[in-house]
């Protein structure tokens, strides 16, 4: 596995983001403002990811053994269109008819109590003239560490909480290697990302480890 290029990572999420949201039309001054507006959900929410991990509140549905990790209509999410998904929230930008659609599936989203979910129309065109930008924000009830990085207590006991759950269904256990990007999110490196530190992903990958060496998810699968 490569050594995580957080730069690098940050510039490639934030043109992907640029593309999609960006609008083609309007003027200069309109795609100005867009863009303007994506920085500012940058320094906000925390750079562009690819997916969340899969103890985040914003995918932590421990309901079965399917899991997605960016917001699903499997979790209660409705109407999202032309999304794009940050650290600590995400911005969708549904047609008009959709609006109250999104807003009223992310108030009835139940999350684990560490956190609150919100969605706010902001006047901000993004992604065209003809769409509503709605952020949706994942509003932690604890500081967050230096880098928006979550810190190590809270990230380990959301990780246990989803993930222990599923010993009732499981037939096998899945080594940390197969696991790193469900734990640590995308993108990430060998033992750091967006969302955890190196002192977090470490102390996760020991835990991980006793877990499945307890057997408790069944044999582990190589």
């Amino acid at each position: 596995m490569a050594v995580f290029r957080d730069e690098e990572a940050r510039e490639r999420g934030f043109e992907h983001a640029k593309r999609i949201l960006i609008p083609r039309e309007g003027t200069p001054g309109d795609r100005k403002k867009a863009l303007e507006a994506l920085q500012d959900l940058v320094d906000e929410l925390g750079p562009v990811v690819d997916s969340y991990p899969s103890w985040h509140p914003l995918v932590a549905q421990p309901d079965g053994p399917i899991s997605f990790r960016t917001p699903h209509a499997r979790y209660g999410y409705e109407g999202l269109d032309h999304t794009i998904f940050f650290a600590h929230g995400f911005v969708t930008c549904p047609y008009p008819h959709a609006v109250e659609k999104v807003i009223s599936s992310v108030e009835a989203i139940k999350v684990p109590d560490v956190a609150t979910l919100t969605a706010e129309c902001i006047d901000s065109p993004l992604y065209s003239t003809a769409t509503t930008t709605i952020v949706v924000r994942c509003n932690w009830k604890q500081p967050l560490d230096p880098g928006k990085l979550v810190p190590k207590r809270l990230a380990i006991g959301l990780m246990l909480d989803t993930e222990i759950p599923h010993w009732h269904h499981a037939e096998v256990a899945e080594t940390w290697e197969t696991m790193r990007g469900h734990f640590l999110g995308e993108p990430h490196g060998a033992r750091s990302s967006f969302f955890v530190s190196q002192e977090t992903a470490m102390a996760m990958k020991r835990i991980w480890i006793s877990l499945i060496e307890s057997g408790v998810f069944g044999p582990v699968y190589h």
